[in-house]
């Protein structure tokens, strides 16, 4: 196969995925034998100055270089990048890629030698639940409608935009949830996210009134350790949501700053605006932010015996982490910078509290400067997966939101310009950050995928590249049974157990097959990265393994057929396309369509 010269950090080119301060590891490049290079060297930059060593050729195999250096892990984030010299003339190879011209810094690969992620984390298949709306046990009800919320029946339609929207209360709860886990066994998923349970003032629950108990609409605590103990008997994980820009204006700390002046928990907000108003999120006056120059606040919130970050992680409850909402705001306010200091200090008291607990950030647009420090495990990729296979697959001329609100909505792009922001992104953080962030085809926070496409195909194809590109799927309960919905909360959509006729089964057992490709094949949890064919309706890549590769098609419509050249005799393990011979093989021209092959 004709392919450029490659690295990515993936055990076949950086066999030692956890280097520690000091050490010295290997790196390979791998470099086609008439690619037009006879010479390579490593270029580092550590404590920020320029050095070169020559590479070694270490072996040839397939038609392939693979040449060898050597790289001190002289600082936490240490760069490297490669200068392939020949006749084809010197060449930059880095995380973005091949380029003949002189480039920047933060493109290159980087080895991390902070604390790595925990590493369940890396084979960790999520399923997103939104509580109020995913299942109501008989528990639920005996329960009183709280005097905020419109009490609505399970088929009522979910209003998407209003005042209204955040008050239609459905009752589900965690017993629900609890009730339903054989669904998500059938789907083949291993970790339950949930969004917030604590008590609050509306559905959505990220306007919390305490962090000290489980909402009773939901069960109580009681109900959050059946559950845990239901999730942790299937070997699953169980995943918290917490909010750390921000409370309720219902909470305890915030209504006692309010009515006193003098009270303590004035410190844990900012009341600094003109007429004592406070800062909120987003000028939303129920949602005062947190103001983390204040050493109160990091007592309470995290470093506390029994501070709220702690409390859930611990027996009974025993979750497996957090997903933190509102990361990318957390901390920074005007001339307030403590975005990396707080998260530093959450993922040493998650590390203090449970040597296993994930911290996953939420960042709805560039996450690249938060990421490859001491805090965050990963983040929830929004744009370097979730908008640009968007704008690849989606359908119809209607306007479909941009989860960013961006004028215009979600843009029509052909493959190379989801390949240049898939890749913008990739490069500019680690491989181990990269596959350790969440790829979503949507969440409670967007339109659904299937609303995005427009049918069944085209979302077979979006949940093929979940499944098999690097990073960790999260399923948003109910896109695996064709549900719609144009925006966040119109995407809240009651699942419809009762209604089992209404379930596209077709995309069920797409979800369901993918994911256990995905489960089953260590190429598809473990392998690097290497694209292979683009143009505008076609996406070709493979992932890599030292012991075996997967080849992946995804067409969002028909097209000319693609013609590869080196390959070995492969089968099809996923779309039912006939197996490639070796030497040259032709791709199905047809589409929409998702095909794997495996050797």
């Amino acid at each position: 196969m004709s392919l450029q010269p490659h690295h990515d950090g993936s055990a076949t080119y950086v066999p030692e995925q956890e280097p520690a301060l000091g050490q010295t590891v290997p790196v390979f490049v791998r470099v086609p034998a008439g690619a037009g290079v006879d010479q390579v060297h490593v270029r580092t930059t550590g404590d920020g100055e320029p050095h070169f060593a020559e590479a070694v050729v270490d072996r040839t195999a397939g038609g392939d270089v693979w040449w060898r250096a050597d790289v001190e892990v002289r600082n936490p984030v240490s760069n490297y990048r490669f200068l392939l010299d020949g006749d084809a003339g010197p060449r930059w190879l880095n995380a973005a890629g091949l380029a003949g011209h002189d480039v920047p810094d933060h493109g290159d690969f980087k080895l991390v030698s902070y604390a790595p992620p925990p590493a369940w984390a890396r084979d960790a298949l999520i399923y997103q639940i939104f509580p109020d709306r995913f299942a109501r046990s008989a528990a639920a009800d005996g329960r009183t409608a709280p005097d905020w919320a419109i009490p609505c029946d399970w088929d009522t339609p979910v209003i998407g935009r209003g005042p209204e929207t955040p008050r239609q209360f459905y009752g589900g709860d965690l017993d629900g949830i609890t009730e339903r886990l054989d669904h998500l066994e059938r789907l083949g998923v291993n970790t339950v996210y949930l969004t917030p349970i604590f008590p609050a003032r509306s559905n959505h629950r990220y306007d919390a009134s305490s962090f000290d108990t489980v909402d009773p609409l939901l069960g109580g605590d009681p109900a959050l350790v059946r559950l845990a103990d239901a999730v942790r008997a299937r070997g699953w994980r169980l995943l918290g949501d917490i909010t750390s820009n921000h409370t309720g204006d219902a909470h305890r700390w915030f209504t006692d700053a309010i009515s006193d002046v003098d009270a303590p928990e004035r410190e844990l907000y900012y009341f600094d605006l003109p007429g004592s108003d406070y800062e909120s999120w987003n000028g939303v006056k129920s949602l005062p932010k947190l103001n983390w120059g204040s050493a109160e606040l990091r007592r309470r919130f995290a470093t506390a015996e029994d501070s709220l970050l702690r409390r859930w992680l611990c027996p009974p409850y025993g979750l497996d982490g957090w997903r933190v909402d509102v990361a990318n705001m957390t901390g920074r306010r005007g001339a307030d910078a403590y975005t990396h200091e707080v998260a530093r200090l959450l993922r040493e008291v998650v590390a203090e509290t449970r040597s296993d607990g994930l911290l996953l950030a939420e960042h709805g647009h560039d996450h690249t400067g938060d990421l490859d420090r001491d805090g965050w495990h990963g983040t929830m990729n929004y744009v370097g997966f979730t908008d640009p296979v968007w704008s690849w697959l989606r359908a119809g001329d209607g306007p479909v939101p941009n989860f960013l609100g961006t004028p215009g909505g979600v843009r029509r792009r052909d493959a190379d310009a989801v390949l240049a922001t898939m890749n913008a992104y990739r490069s500019l953080i680690s491989w181990r950050s990269y596959t350790h962030s969440w790829q979503l085809l949507g969440s409670h926070d967007s339109a659904r995928i299937r609303t995005v496409v427009g049918d069944a195909a085209r979302q077979e194809v979006a949940a093929g590249l979940l499944a098999t590109m690097p990073g960790t799927p999260v399923v948003f309960a109910g896109d695996e049974l064709g549900l719609t919905g144009t925006n966040g909360e119109g995407s809240r959509t009651p699942m419809p157990w009762h209604r089992p006729e209404s379930w596209d089964r077709r995309t069920f057992d797409a979800y369901r097959s993918l994911l256990a490709l995905r489960r089953d094949e260590p190429a598809l949890r473990h392998g690097g990265l290497r694209w292979v064919h683009a143009d505008a309706d076609t996406l070709v890549f493979l992932r890599e393994t030292p012991t075996g590769a997967v080849l992946a098609l995804a067409r969002r419509a028909p097209g000319a057929p693609v013609h590869l050249t080196g390959l070995p005799a492969a089968e099809n393990i996923y779309g039912g396309a006939p197996a490639l011979p070796p030497g040259t093989a032709t791709l199905p021209a047809d589409g929409p369509t998702f095909q794997l092959w495996r050797w």
